[in-house]
């Protein structure tokens, strides 16, 4: 196991900055996952720590050592790939040995790692099959025990459920977790997907144009983003953003009946964008005169109705956009229906129009 340690870490390709001076430091034993959409830089990074791509900037320090000109297999790195890269023409068992292949391990020694990785990720009833006659989730789990057997000191995945349908994903998250418990490895993940960051992470980083945004527990993402985009792409469905105007410490919105107060004192006048996750947007019924409810309180009509079962996901209509609202699940809203949404003090967010930074 090893810490990982960027100190200004960059990548060019030619006049395009594609990973800017990252600084982080990846502790021990950690589980780190890597968010953001395509092109954010994110997998440029995981290949800089692998070695596949040279550094432009910075420094790679591994378990201390800088590890910028060594080579990948130099470096005690495994990397495993979206698209599994084992060999279709050799067994289950050879494409997990094949990482010992240039080991000084004896020949029992290294039948007794296969055997024991194999076990540990619930193939040992399919080590003489070759690739073509598993499925999608085994395949991946012969790509994870190939990296296994060498016993390095961290492991990299570059988006590795990606190619598999979504009752695979919630599997392999799962497996992939527990196999963390289980090693202890230092585990660097890289993803689009913020469900398997949420779920699988100590700390996520997220990532857009090159540039780490913010860092830290899933949950502390979850409630604190720092901007508008950690905001949106934290959390599903995506968080509602509103436009208003902020004088006061009053926020006023063309479709509220009243300003909006906040729980808290923000020291900001002009324009912001108010945020409300849907699931604190709720149904109701009357207006904030009747009901007395402080918040945020909108009117809208349905334009599309999610059942989920144990909640619905109602889709608005306002006259500056649309917002997603939450209602019991045996509630199904009729398209075109007129309804009222409201939602409490303390699950507001509020963000700068211009700068989009937390208030």
């Amino acid at each position: 196991m090893a810490e990982i340690q960027l100190e200004g870490l960059a990548k060019r390709f030619g006049n395009v900055t594609a990973v800017h001076d990252m600084d982080l430091t990846i502790a021990d034993g950690e589980f780190v996952v890597f968010v953001g959409p395509s092109g954010c830089g994110k997998s440029t990074t995981l290949r800089m720590m692998a070695g596949l791509e040279d550094i432009s900037s910075g420094t790679l320090h591994l378990a201390g050592e800088p590890v910028n000109h060594k080579d990948p297999k130099q470096r005690n790195i495994a990397m495993v790939f979206q698209n599994y890269a084992i060999y279709p023409h050799v067994t289950v068992r050879k494409n997990i040995g094949f990482g010992l292949y240039t080991s000084k391990l004896s020949s029992a020694e290294k039948t007794a790692r296969i055997n024991e990785t194999a076990e540990m990720l619930g193939l040992e009833d399919l080590l003489d099959r070759r690739p073509a006659a598993l499925s999608g989730g085994q395949r991946q789990r012969v790509a994870i025990g190939r990296a296994m057997v060498r016993n390095p000191a961290a492991f990299l995945f570059d988006e590795p459920l990606s190619n598999l349908d979504a009752q695979l994903r919630a599997q392999m998250r799962i497996e992939i977790k527990k196999l963390h418990q289980r090693l202890g490895t230092t585990i660097v993940y890289v993803t689009h997907d913020q469900v398997e960051a949420m779920t699988m992470a100590d700390r996520i980083v997220v990532m857009r144009d090159g540039k780490v945004l913010q860092i830290g527990r899933p949950i502390d993402l979850y409630e604190h983003p720092a901007d508008v985009f950690t905001a949106r792409f934290i959390g599903s469905p995506s968080m509602n953003m509103i436009e208003g105007n902020m004088r006061d410490g009053l926020i006023r919105h063309d479709n509220a009946d009243l300003p909006i107060e906040l729980d808290r004192k923000i020291g900001h006048a002009g324009r912001v964008l108010l945020g409300v996750r849907p699931h604190d947007l709720h149904v109701t019924d009357g207006s904030p005169r009747v009901s007395g409810e402080r918040g945020l309180h909108l009117h809208g009509t349905v334009s599309t109705v999610e059942p989920l079962g144990a909640e619905t996901l109602v889709h608005l209509d306002l006259a500056e956009g649309s917002v997603i609202a939450t209602a019991p699940g045996r509630t199904l809203p009729a398209i075109g229906e007129k309804l009222s949404v409201h939602a409490a003090p303390e699950s507001l967010y509020v963000f700068d129009a211009e700068s989009e930074k937390a208030l």
